[in-house]
């Protein structure tokens, strides 16, 4: 019962069917486009690489002579300390971090966790295989400031810290204002950059293998946006998992 003057309560038309919420729309087509591009970028790289078994070009020569020339302390010392941040736990606790952002509940945040670890790991071991299958050498051992292992093409820590960056900008893109959330994903891919320069001013890396794990984290990166943009259009977006605000 209805007061007076009151709107009556809205209900089915006689003869209509059930009310149906909005129909998701499209995925977003710019991830997709991003990951052709940096795909094709690295191929392109990869291509060049083989062509001329893993030799150096005339830039990354002049960047290993400028490194070389270069490391004076504390620098040197500061490139160490960053350079380790790009492996070993410190990406896996960003991944963590990540997938505790993005989920509101406490089975959204297992959820997001386990698929940022995904992720990452599955990146490092598609990274791997690229690695193996091109074999590059590394620059002289003479030049090395650094530890290093395993073949130069393409740079684990530059592809690695790219990929952490990324995943964790997604997840502070959930919990932040826009501006805030911009400044934070600013700052993550100026720490990516700086991670992929600390191997070439090291002397392990020659300057294309770090460009190639960029534009690997990129092309990855820019598939997953894409899929899970995907699912969430279709209705299939994990429960528990927010969307990041506009």
């Amino acid at each position: 019962m209805t007061s007076p003057g009151a709107d009556p309560a809205p209900g089915p038309r006689p003869g209509a069917g059930p009310e149906r919420g909005p129909r998701p729309g499209p995925a977003p087509a710019r991830p997709l486009a991003v990951a052709a591009v940096a795909a094709a970028l690295f191929a392109a790289a990869a291509t060049v690489t083989a062509v001329r078994d893993g030799a150096p070009l005339a830039p990354e020569l002049a960047a290993l002579h400028w490194s070389t020339a270069h490391r004076g302390e504390p620098l040197r010392s500061l490139a160490g300390a960053l350079t380790a941040t790009g492996t070993g736990v410190v990406p896996y606790l960003m991944a963590v971090l990540a997938g505790l952002l993005a989920g509101r509940t406490w089975r959204g945040r297992r959820r997001a966790v386990t698929w940022a670890v995904v992720v990452l790991a599955a990146g490092q071991a598609i990274r791997y295989g690229l690695m193996e299958l091109l074999a590059r050498p590394r620059p002289p051992v003479a030049d090395w400031a650094a530890r290093a292992t395993g073949y130069s093409f393409p740079s684990g820590h530059s592809t690695t810290s790219a990929l952490a960056a990324g995943i964790l900008a997604w997840g502070v893109l959930h919990r932040t204002r826009p501006r805030t959330g911009r400044l934070l994903c600013a700052l993550l891919a100026l720490w990516a950059v700086a991670v992929g320069l600390t191997r070439v001013y090291l002397g392990v890396h020659w300057a294309g293998d770090v460009l190639a794990g960029w534009l690997l984290a990129t092309a990855l990166l820019g598939a997953v946006r894409w899929v899970t943009a995907r699912s969430a259009a279709s209705g299939g977006s994990p429960r528990g998992v927010a969307e990041p605000s506009p």
